[in-house]
């Protein structure tokens, strides 16, 4: 099959071979418009005038409506999705609410990227009905290809709002006239445009192995949106019609507002009380007639789409007549303060839909966006705090994006943290880069530097101008960055790669989640392959979604694994079976084993919602694993938990446990379920399928998960908190035990410190200041070992040391594993010690 850039460029061809075919031309010629052929750049495109050229910037001579916008209504920023909604209502479509901006439904992404993002895979395959249809979404989306180009074009944003116009109809439903008809309609009535004054392209796009036919529509050089029929799909045996037809217009928010006020850059259209106030703050000031002259060629400065930078900067001065050094100076700088005004707007949303900066996935791209805004600060000395300019965003945005005021105080806390990181990277990397700056250093060596140390470009510069050297920075540094950085997947999974043949084999019916306390049970037996079972229904639950499989016996064999492949669940014997095929065997199930496990697992969701009430409403569960000893719980969080936090997370736990709350199971349509609740129900990862398995804990947490559960929070027991460790940037593994696995755990502790406390002869209260006096004493001991004294047992009691080491080090490691606590603090820090004094010390 053919890659998606070779079927759109063959199917493009094809449908300009026959355009009435392909597009709704019926509706252009009833309008007036005529099909031409562009004589610069040969693409296809319609309209009313005798222009020989297309509507592309490069081809009809930059952006021409700057100052002399040719739509007749004016609408900010928020008055584009009002009036776009209005309309688009009285036509037939659904406005409908955005989703968030972190894509937790979807196992391929970290962020939306386009408003068809939240439809897929589920509503685009027909799996799913949509919330709406058709409809209409202000989606707030992030892309990070374009960093370098924002705020010099004019029109580039990491973070964008692309209003989707969408449907997904069945090909005897589907009406791409009336569609067209629709946009074609916002552009004369909702902007007040005239048909002489817009442009349409014929253009095919190509995504997943799906295809079709799109248009796209400009004016006066600003591309305003495209219009996407998704109609056709590849298949092995040749290209065949969807059985659904999806509708996939993308309208950028941003270029509208921008267009109808004709301002200079639409930075000033898209947030204007922002911009204000950082002009006010930093002193910057436009040069309108400069800007007047500059920005018509501003989009021919893109880095993606030339080859040498420099020439065109080159070109583009010599088109507005100012120097080129006078004029770039100028305009960076003015890209510089637009920058740090998107990027704060990108991380407030990314922030508050639950996103951290990190330095894997997709919170790598956050950080360096973040990174990117604080150097410029920096460059230029401004006294600005980007949670101030968050705060500006979201006063302005109040009336589109309500919730993003909700987690104002979360965002500040988040971006302080990240700042003080980016300032103690600068101070540890001074000398440093002192020394490499009087070497070569070139764009290889300048990604090192960010990707290994977060050393941005503008600090290296920095100090290679105070050694009078020039360090040269790509153009697209930026976007090199954020290509080194794919989607990385959280590696914490109990599942299994174990492929049979069940082909024709039905689908195994599971009966454990409704009533975690059912055991016992009797099915027929559908398919036998060496010891592996399936039945054609069973109570046994197979390792899956961090929880350990059950263990039990079949017909009197044991049962020592139990897995998922696909709907199917397999049963491992111990040995091969001594029953057949198209028997009924009896089941029954280590009970002790299921009730700890459960335990373990509801456990988890308190866990997860506790710590989200102590730490903030960022945290999500990034991944879990349900042992019988103890489990764990992946959290996102920008730092680590102190004990202190782990103590309060653990009292707001045991809080909920006894609170008695219902533990409510029930099963949902996907669609409905994601409305009730929202996106927050995938917490661990996409969860498949359309219909979801909902346990919801009333007003404490709702997760969409197929794991066995308690019916009350009660019957978790006590919450025993252990530890927690970072295992890497931006995620927080929390160790905890409930029920008997944690009366265990506390038992296990009270026998450790009483043993401790006999060998040293204190009692358990007067644990730490023993254990805190020997260990001054042990100071005092590696000082005259590294003076290569000899040392006496009798002035250092090492006599007791010795016995303390010998007796409970084994022991005391053990609870170091666990016990967050105070108590064992000094004990840990004093074998330390003693493990490197003893390979120094001469004892007498």
């Amino acid at each position: 099959m053919l890659s998606d850039k070779d079927i759109k460029h063959e199917f493009k061809i094809k449908a300009s071979k026959d355009p009435d075919k392909y597009y709704a031309t019926s509706v252009l010629k009833s309008e007036g418009f005529k099909r031409k052929k562009c004589s610069s750049c040969g693409t296809y495109f319609w309209d009313v005038t005798d222009s020989e050229v297309c509507g592309n910037p490069s081809c009809s001579g930059g952006f021409r409506f700057i100052g002399n916008t040719p739509a007749k209504k004016e609408l900010d920023y928020i008055g584009v999705w009002n009036e776009f909604s209005r309309l688009f209502k009285k036509w037939g479509y659904t406005p409908i609410k955005r989703y968030p901006v972190v894509a937790r439904w979807r196992a391929d992404t970290d962020f939306v990227q386009a408003s068809i993002y939240d439809f897929q895979p589920y509503v685009v395959s027909g799996e799913v009905e949509p919330p709406a249809n058709p409809l209409v979404v202000p989606q707030m989306c992030l892309r990070f290809n374009d960093i370098d180009n924002i705020g010099i074009t004019g029109a580039h944003y990491c973070a964008f709002v692309m209003i989707g116009q969408h449907a997904f109809m069945k090909p005897k439903d589907w009406n791409q006239a009336k569609y067209f008809t629709d946009i074609h309609n916002w552009l004369k009535q909702g902007l007040g445009l005239k048909n002489d004054e817009i442009t349409f392209h014929e253009d095919a796009w190509a995504g997943g192995g799906n295809f079709g036919p799109c248009m796209e529509y400009f004016s006066r050089g600003l591309e305003l949106g495209n219009q996407v029929y998704m109609m056709y799909e590849q298949t092995p045996s040749g290209n065949k019609e969807l059985n659904l037809k999806v509708l996939d217009m993308g309208m950028g928010h941003e270029r509208n507002a921008w267009f109808t006020q004709g301002k200079s850059t639409s930075y000033e259209t898209t947030f204007p009380t922002v911009v204000k106030k950082l002009y006010s703050i930093t002193g910057v000031k436009t040069d309108e007639k400069m800007m007047e002259k500059f920005l018509p060629y501003s989009s021919y400065l893109n880095v993606d789409e030339v080859d040498d930078i420099n020439k065109v900067w080159n070109d583009v001065a010599k088109k507005t007549g100012y120097d080129v050094k006078e004029l770039r100076t100028k305009i960076m700088e003015l890209a510089a303060l637009y920058s740090v005004a998107e990027h704060s707007r990108a991380l407030l949303v990314a922030l508050s839909d639950g996103a951290l900066p990190s330095n894997v996935g997709g919170g790598y791209n956050l950080r360096v966006i973040l990174r990117r805004a604080l150097s410029f600060i920096d460059k230029y000395k401004w006294d600005i705090y980007l949670p101030d300019i968050c705060r500006w965003h979201t006063d302005y945005l109040q009336q589109l994006f309500p919730e993003l005021g909700e987690n104002l105080d979360e965002v500040e806390k988040i971006l302080e943290v990240e700042r003080q990181k980016y300032q103690a990277t600068k101070q540890k990397t001074h000398s440093m880069i002192s020394k490499l700056v009087k070497e070569e250093i070139d764009s290889k060596k300048l990604l090192l530097l960010y990707d290994s140390y977060g050393i941005t470009p503008e600090i290296v510069r920095e100090e290679a101008l105070k050694l009078d050297k020039k360090i040269d920075v790509p153009e697209n540094f930026y976007a090199k960055v954020s290509e080194l950085h794919e989607k990385g997947e959280q590696e914490h999974q109990t599942g299994r790669e174990e492929r049979l043949n069940l082909e024709n084999v039905p689908e195994t019916k599971a009966l454990y989640f409704h009533d975690y306390k059912k055991t016992k049970f009797s099915a027929k037996v559908i398919k036998i392959t060496d010891n592996k079972v399936l039945l054609d229904e069973t109570c046994f639950y197979p390792t899956s979604g961090g929880q350990l499989n059950d263990l039990g016996t079949m017909s009197g064999q044991n049962v020592i694994d139990v897995f998922k492949q696909g709907h199917h669940i397999i049963h491992v014997l111990s040995q091969k079976p001594d029953f057949k095929e198209g028997d009924k065997v009896d089941c029954e199930i280590d009970l002790e084993r299921r009730l700890q496990l459960a335990k373990h697992h509801t456990a988890t969701h308190i866990v997860n919602a506790a710590a989200r009430k102590v730490l903030g409403s960022h945290i999500n569960q990034a991944g879990a694993k349900k042992d019988i000893d103890k489990a764990t719980i992946d959290l996102t969080h920008y730092q680590s938990i102190s004990d202190e936090e782990l103590a309060e997370i653990e009292k707001e736990a045991n809080r909920l446990v006894d609170e008695h709350i219902e533990v409510q199971s029930s099963f949902l349509p996907r669609t409905e379920a994601e409305q009730k609740y929202g996106m927050n129900i995938y917490q661990g990862g996409a969860v498949p399928g359309k219909v979801l398995r909902i346990i919801n804990i009333p007003n404490i947490d709702v997760e969409a998960c197929g794991g066995t559960h308690l019916k009350n929070t009660s019957e978790a027991g006590k919450i025993k908190i252990l530890k927690a460790t970072k295992i890497s940037d931006g995620i927080v593994r929390v160790y905890f035990t409930a029920g008997e696995a944690a009366q265990k755990e506390g038992k296990k502790e009270k026998e450790i410190l009483e043993e401790s406390a006999r060998l040293l002869s204190v009692k358990v209260s007067q644990l730490p200041g023993r254990a805190n006096e020997l260990f001054e004493k042990w100071k005092l001991a590696k000082k005259a070992a590294e003076r290569k004294k000899e040392i006496s047992l009798k002035d250092l009691e090492l006599k007791s040391i010795a016995e303390f080491q010998g007796n409970v080090l084994d022991k005391v490691a053990n609870i170091l594993k666990t016990q967050p606590e105070h108590v064992v603090k000094t004990i840990r820090r004093f074998l330390k010690e003693l493990e490197e004094f003893k390979s120094k010390i001469k004892l007498k």
